[in-house]
């Protein structure tokens, strides 16, 4: 990467991430104006001046957090991948009185992002952006923070018949990111992404049960 390009991801980047309760609801107020332009008038309609009309808000506090629309997009992607890992959480690492396939179910459906409105939207277009946004050390960063969250559902999973080693559960966790953001990519039309999240469910049961797939 050359350095102009270096220098353009880093004015890509939100000037800083919100502490304190007023400005999370603000940004957050901001994510959401950003969404509804987005799925309105895809990228195109997305300008500072737009989503701050949106939003509500002036243009002047738009920018004490996204200076341009790529840092926006920017802060938004960090922000669906932040939500997946507080989902993670919430859903199948801390209730007490889960049995394992309920929290694998859980990780499976939530990894996949195949009809889970708690998830913020993301779509192909989205994705396609990202080269203009991100390096190869932010979706590294993903990765590894993604892929710990699938090794603490199986640590948690005190039932499991079998529980997977690292090699394993990275593995798995492989086929499913990889799968979601190649389905996304691709849009098939000769699979059901439903019946996808069926089969990967399965296939991890399978393993878990100590039968190979």
């Amino acid at each position: 990467m050359t350095a102009r390009n270096t220098d353009q991801l880093i004015r890509n980047k939100p000037l800083k991430r919100p502490s304190q309760a007023r400005a999370k609801f603000t940004v957050q107020a901001i994510y959401d104006a950003f969404v509804r332009i987005w799925r309105d008038k895809g990228w195109a309609g997305i300008t500072t001046r737009a989503v701050a009309l949106e939003t509500g808000i002036s243009v002047g506090t738009l920018y004490d957090y996204f200076p341009n629309k790529h840092s926006l997009l920017s802060g938004y992607v960090r922000h669906c991948i932040d939500t997946l890992l507080e989902q993670i959480d919430a859903q199948a690492i801390v209730p007490a009185d889960l049995v394992w396939q309920e929290r694998i179910h859980r990780l499976i459906r939530l990894t996949c992002g195949v009809n889970t409105p708690e998830l913020p939207y993301f779509d192909r277009d989205m994705m396609m952006l990202e080269s203009q946004i991100a390096e190869t050390k932010h979706h590294r960063r993903a990765y590894e923070e993604i892929s710990v969250k699938w090794m603490q559902v199986f640590d948690v999973c005190a039932d499991v018949p079998r529980k997977p080693d690292v090699t394993m559960v990275k593995s798995l966790f492989l086929s499913v990111w990889g799968g979601r953001r190649y389905l996304l990519l691709v849009e098939p039309d000769d699979i059901n992404a439903a019946q996808w999240v069926l089969e990967m469910e399965r296939q991890c049961f399978q393993i878990a049960n100590n039968v190979e797939p």
